[in-house]
């Protein structure tokens, strides 16, 4: 007898007591996101003779720490790290230390690229098949032996005798290494300097970095030569850095280090002993170029003896390069003291300038005889031994052109042209001055391009790092289009395709951010003359790719980029599947970022479509799911960006083609489905809901294309809610009977629900998102009017013997939550006027009137639903299932509070008996317990509300003892 004594609702009269009671409130300066200012009042003491104490304010523009305040000043972490032991000490000056080391090395700035940066590409590119040697350091049982004397002058000798041991066969050559074999040789001898250094066995360190500097006179494998810099230069590294934190520990003084920028005044006699001491040891190094190598490692350690000392030890280092017979041995040496410069003393630059103008003076070296007899020795071609050259010469004008005045390129330029304009040397000064000093002077650079001596050296290159300057700086605008035909001139003659391809793919983004459509299809054209013979295309999918790129970063325009005629023919030489997916991906995540409206245009259309179906193409069973994922989302934003307008007959017509054409992508068909959805309600605002024949016929075509596809995807969830959503909007279009068909749709697919779904990889009970989905189908149905010849409540009742009949988990109680939550919709059922309405559609409240019979109706319903959540109460008695019983009485109870009129004597009962089984083991939380007895003497005082005194009175609260 609930619904028969079901609370009669004025929903309205509900509304405004319930609504928040509206303040008109004055925000003056104030604003949630603006930041606080607090005053904070500070009292000070005065204990001078005839003082009063004092109160002064200070306002502080950010919110006081609330948790500072509270320690009065006295941090306990901090207390505790001012009594912290040796170790934490050690830690804090390493810290110190480090941070010291950062703030050095970027003294030159961020816009300065580092050598880090250039080691793995020298590495990558200076290889060798042949085999190479190495001197390893044996050591000796005199080296590995510690002094005990006490005398300076034992341990002296016997540390001068360590280093003669040197001298005195204590290697071994190691002969027939692959080229792997000899990197990791090297790295064993940084480990063994490392380990050597770490057990205090400074002599065998010092030893093996005169061993590894040794090796950078040897160019036996000189095209190995450029790797094995890098290679041993690792160790030097090592080496000096170890030796500047030895001297700076010793440089602390009661736990305190030296600043940043210390002098040399402030180091202590013992610190300077030993720097010096390591300076005397170096310069006793007999031959020249591990002793060049070993001192330039630790000139930083000049700091520590006097405050001139790095700026006169560069220009003596720098002399001493002048010794080196080798001229690739003395360009890289000199790369290494540029290198070192930089790093300790960025602000010396005449030194670099000196260095670099010496390396000029003997330039003429490289094409001397005794280079020439090396190179026929070694069988190595000239072209190949100057870019030996490339990576020294690079790094030492970087190091020069840093932050240089554009009267130093003029200079350089103008020493170019006394050496007969070099082509290595011309390619290495354009690719370290800033791209806008180089813009400036393109044709200048042309004219040089034009007349040096190629001496090996192709003049495409030089074009190639011409362009590179160009896609970073305008030159004038009088000069570009006579600059693209120099350039272009020189390029298109290339035969080798792969040297062909590297220049224009550079040259395109010049021509892309200077010129129209035209010049750009120009240079698409020739691109593809000169890559489709022989199918050169397929080597150079990486520069065709970043072709693509650059064009549709500079013409975002997709109705200008598809009026280049030789835009498609371009993307047709992609014929490898997983690179043309990668370029449609690209090309369709510029369309989303920058197409701004939306868009009807054929051309674009045909060619997105094309793009979207390579792309739904490459599926298959072996996709990632994160693949599959990101496909759907690009091809998404492109059907989200397709539309005619007023047009809903093409609209519905695109949104079909589609699904033909995407039909492997579950997401593409969940969006065309709310796509269509969607153009069905647009149909329905234009018409304001008074459909005309025609609008009514289409609008039930929308509701038919998503009936078809919503039974081809394979998320059981994802159907259900898209047979519900799309129930609702056919509801709200006035065709009742597809409405009903999709409800019907979804309440025969419920019992196809499995116990465990998948949900972003792991496997969840359904339970949860099937309550969840019950409810809103429960919403659904109070308005869905009742068909004529199917029977009063045909869907609630089908839907409950879905339920019924539903197999659920014995541990679970959600079957008895979905009564609960049905109890409510047949109460709202009841009422004379709904709580809402479908607009231009007539609900059950309006097609029966409240009449007798549908009433009864209900009523029965109800109580079969109530007797079904009394027996699930009673199988509940078990004491491991009493607190579930506590939770659900308690449940139900508030569900009879809310929609049961509890002036029935049976269903007060019922509600009391329930109250207190929720109490009677003791399994109720009695704080809710108590805000509900709260909460209904609150409402006894409302008016027609005064029978829930009673009721308070017969509710009695029950500790949990």
């Amino acid at each position: 007898s609930f619904l028969r004594h079901a609370r009669s609702r004025n929903y309205v009269s509900e509304y405004e007591v319930c609504k928040l009671e509206s303040v008109p409130l004055d925000f003056g300066d104030y604003h949630p996101l603006k930041p606080i200012t607090v005053t904070e009042s500070k009292t000070k003491k005065m204990n001078r003779k005839g003082s009063t104490s004092s109160t002064s304010s200070s306002s502080s523009s950010s919110m006081m720490d609330p948790l500072s305040s509270v320690l009065d000043g006295s941090d306990p972490l901090s207390l505790f790290a001012a009594a912290a032991d040796p170790v934490a000490t050690t830690a804090t000056m390493d810290s110190t230390r480090k941070k010291r080391d950062k703030d050095d090395s970027s003294a030159v700035g961020s816009d300065f690229e580092p050598w880090s940066n250039k080691r793995g590409e020298i590495l990558a590119r200076y290889t060798t098949t042949e085999k190479l040697s190495i001197n390893l350091y044996m050591g000796s049982e005199k080296g590995k032996a510690t002094t005990t004397g006490s005398a300076v002058s034992e341990k002296v000798r016997t540390r001068l005798e360590e280093l003669d041991d040197l001298e005195e066969g204590s290697q071994k050559e190691l002969l027939n290494l692959t080229q792997q074999d000899y990197m990791n040789r090297i790295e064993e001898l940084n480990q063994s300097l490392k380990d050597a250094w770490s057990s205090d066995q400074k002599v065998k360190a010092l030893k093996i970095v005169i061993q590894c500097s040794k090796l950078l006179s040897d160019t036996a494998v000189i095209q190995f030569y450029p790797s094995k810099f890098v290679l041993i230069t690792d160790i030097l590294d090592t080496f000096g850095k170890l030796v500047y934190e030895r001297i700076l520990s010793m440089c602390v003084d009661n736990r305190v280090s030296l600043p940043d920028n210390f002098s040399p005044e402030s180091v202590n006699d013992t610190a300077k002993e030993t720097c010096l001491n390591w300076f005397f040891k170096i310069a006793s190094i007999r031959e020249l170029i591990p002793r060049f190598y070993v001192e330039a490692a630790i000139l930083k350690c000049n700091k520590f003896l006097s405050k001139t000392g790095i700026s006169e030890c560069l220009p003596r280092l720098t002399s001493m390069i002048r010794g080196i017979g080798d001229p690739l041995v003395a360009v890289y040496a000199r790369a290494y003291l540029c290198r070192v410069g930089m790093e300790v003393a960025p602000q010396l630059k005449e030194s670099l300038n000196k260095n670099f103008f010496d390396f000029l003076l003997t330039f003429k070296q490289i094409h001397g005889d005794t280079v020439q007899n090396q190179l026929v020795v070694q069988c190595v071609e000239i072209p190949l031994y100057l870019t030996l050259y490339s990576p020294a010469i690079d790094w030492i004008l970087q190091c020069i052109a840093y932050r240089a005045p554009e009267a130093l390129l003029t200079e350089m330029m103008e020493r170019c042209k006394k050496l007969g304009n070099n082509a290595l040397l011309l390619n290495s000064v354009m690719s370290a001055f800033r791209a806008e000093f180089i813009a400036a002077r393109s044709m200048d650079f042309i004219g040089m391009i034009k007349e040096c001596d190629e001496s090996g050296f192709p003049k495409h290159l030089l074009f190639r790092s011409l362009g590179l300057n160009l896609a970073l700086a305008d030159p004038p605008e009088n000069d570009r289009l006579q600059i693209l035909n120099e350039a272009w001139k020189v390029i298109t003659k290339l035969k080798n395709p792969q040297d062909y391809i590297n220049c224009a793919e550079v040259w395109v983004e010049y021509t892309c951010r200077h010129f129209t459509k035209r010049e750009v299809n120009t240079v698409l054209a020739d691109v593809i003359k000169h890559m489709t013979p022989d199918r050169a295309f397929e080597d150079a999918y990486p520069q065709l790719q970043s072709i693509i790129q650059k064009v549709i970063t500079y013409i975002y325009d997709f109705s200008l980029l598809f009026s280049v005629e030789k835009f498609l023919p371009f993307l047709d030489m992609f014929q490898k599947e997983n690179v043309r997916v990668e370029v449609c991906k690209c090309i369709m995540e510029s369309f989303i970022k920058h197409q701004q409206a939306s868009t009807k245009d054929p051309v674009i259309l045909n060619a997105l479509l094309h793009i979207c179906k390579t792309m739904h193409d490459s599926v298959n069973a072996l996709t990632l799911e994160d693949e599959k994922r990101m496909l759907a989302a690009l091809i998404n934003g492109f059907i989200k960006m397709v539309s005619f307008g007023r047009d809903f007959e093409q609209q519905l017509s695109f949104y079909v083609e589609a699904r033909s054409m995407f039909c492997n992508l579950e997401p593409v068909l969940v969006q065309l489905i709310h796509s269509v959805n969607q153009l069905a309600m647009e149909t329905r605002k234009v018409m304001k809901g008074n459909h005309s024949r025609k609008t009514a016929a289409f609008v039930r075509a929308c509701v038919a294309f998503c009936f078809i596809t919503i039974p081809s995807l394979s998320s059981i969830f994802t159907r259900l809610n898209l047979y519900l959503h799309s129930g609702q909007v056919a509801l709200a279009n006035q065709c009742l009977s597809q409405a009903d068909a999709f409800f019907k749709a979804a309440v025969s697919l419920v019992p196809e629900v499995p116990k465990m779904i998948s949900v972003d990889g792991k496997m969840r009970p359904s339970d949860a998102f099937l309550l969840e989905f019950l409810c809103n189908f429960f919403s659904t149905l109070l308005v869905v009017p009742d068909h004529p010849e199917q029977g009063v409540l045909f869907l609630v009742r089908g839907l409950l013997n879905v339920i019924q009949d539903y197999t659920w988990e014995d541990n679970s109680d959600d079957k008895v939550r979905i009564y609960t939550n049905v109890l409510h919709l047949l109460s709202a059922m009841t009422q004379e006027a709904y709580i809402y309405h479908v607009d231009k559609v007539d609900s059950n409240d309006t097609l029966y009137g409240g009449d007798s019979k549908f009433l009864a109706e209900i009523n029965k319903l109800c109580e079969t639903v109530i007797a079904q959540i009394l027996d699930h109460l009673k199988t509940l008695g078990k004491e491991e299932t009493l607190k579930r019983q506590s939770q659900l009485a308690l449940y139900f109870f508030n569900t009879i509070l809310a929609h049961g009129d509890l002036r029935n004597n049976k269903l007060n009962q019922l509600s009391v008996n329930l109250w207190n089984l929720a109490q009677k083991h003791g399994f109720a939380d009695t704080k809710t317990m108590v805000k509900t007895l709260e909460y209904i003497k609150r409402r006894s005082k409302q008016p027609e509300m005064s029978h829930f005194t009673d009721l308070a009175l017969r509710l009695p609260l029950q500790s949990r003892t």
